[in-house]
């Protein structure tokens, strides 16, 4: 099989990319490394198979139909996943995440290439009233240009399968830990208690609930469903469980040896369009035979154990929080 995988330099699309080649398929990289990391690729680009496109999904049409071109499948991960500061730079989501995703639904279109799977977010549901949440769960005002323009970009999605004959499978992440990781409160965590393991600012009252997955079950999803021809189908994916941001503190510090002195900002949430409880219903993609591996402790602290194994990444990628 051949498989194009956007934003491949990433933390999810490395790893997937990896995979893929380890089972002997062909993969073809798009990205533009605008968040990705060369060094993520280091084991992908010594192998026969592999092939990087260093490409912006907003340029050159010519481009990406001659990278998509022959391909089986086309997984879509390249998006702007910077939900806590996209009121800074509203255009930013409207054009990595739902124009760039328009540009790859064309230019498969142009080279008669119908498989996609597509990275949506569990953001999607907004401040849900049913948890865990399924995916037939009424969808409240969105809260954040994130999660709008994942929903807008789920709307071409199963218009071109209902009208270009593609074959989709969507699936709503929630926040997802591990090897390569390279965004979220973890790599946050980690950098300002390597600063000053004494104390730690935290967003919130420490009592927002969350899901998470390791970046393994993510991917075992992903490689999955490219065995699959649905018209369109759409999945949640995370784990069967939640913590809180005090739980996932307790793990970081633990892990690294250290009793910070928490400084709250205080709020039932950590920024506008945080929701305080995401929890997914994962029923669905169980019933297909999926289970994840690990739990959210582990996959926090394997994360923290890789950060603190790369600490290139944390001083490069770390903001405080």
């Amino acid at each position: 099989m051949k498989v194009v995988v956007t934003g491949g330099a990433g933390f999810i699309g490395s790893s997937l990319a990896d995979e893929l080649l380890a089972r002997g398929d062909e993969v073809v990289v798009i990205d533009n490394f605008s968040t990705g990391q060369r060094e993520f690729l280091a084991n992908a680009t010594s192998q026969s198979k592999f092939r990087l496109v260093e490409a912006d999904l907003l340029g050159d049409s010519a481009v990406l139909d001659e990278a998509i071109t022959g391909s089986d499948a086309v997984v879509h991960l390249a998006a702007n996943a910077d939900v806590r500061f996209g009121w800074d730079h509203p255009s930013r989501d409207i054009e990595q995440n739902l124009i760039a995703t328009q540009n790859v639904l064309e230019s498969c279109r142009r080279v008669d290439v119908r498989r996609v799977i597509f990275s949506s977010t569990g953001s999607v549901y907004g401040e849900a009233t049913v948890i865990p949440t399924p995916e037939d769960a009424p969808f409240p005002a969105q809260t954040s240009l994130y999660g709008a323009t994942k929903v807008a970009a789920e709307g071409l999605l199963s218009a071109y399968a209902e009208g270009a004959g593609f074959s989709v499978t969507v699936f709503r992440l929630v926040s997802v830990l591990g090897l390569r990781y390279s965004h979220g409160h973890v790599l946050d965590f980690v950098a300002q208690l390597r600063r000053d393991p004494t104390k730690l600012r935290v967003l919130g009252d420490g009592l927002q609930r969350k899901s998470y997955m390791d970046v393994s079950d993510c991917v075992a999803a992903l490689l999955a469903s490219l065995d699959r021809t649905p018209k369109f189908e759409v999945f949640n994916l995370g784990s069967n469980e939640f913590c809180t941001v005090y739980d996932s503190i307790g793990w970081i510090a633990a892990r690294l040896g250290v009793s910070p002195e928490l400084e709250l900002t205080g709020g039932d949430r950590g920024w506008v369009g945080d929701n305080p409880f995401i929890w997914l219903d994962t029923a669905a993609i169980r019933a297909t035979g999926w289970e994840p591996k690990w739990s959210i402790r582990e996959s926090v602290e394997r994360t923290v154990d890789f950060l603190v194994a790369n600490p290139g990444i944390v001083d490069l990628l770390g903001v405080e929080s």
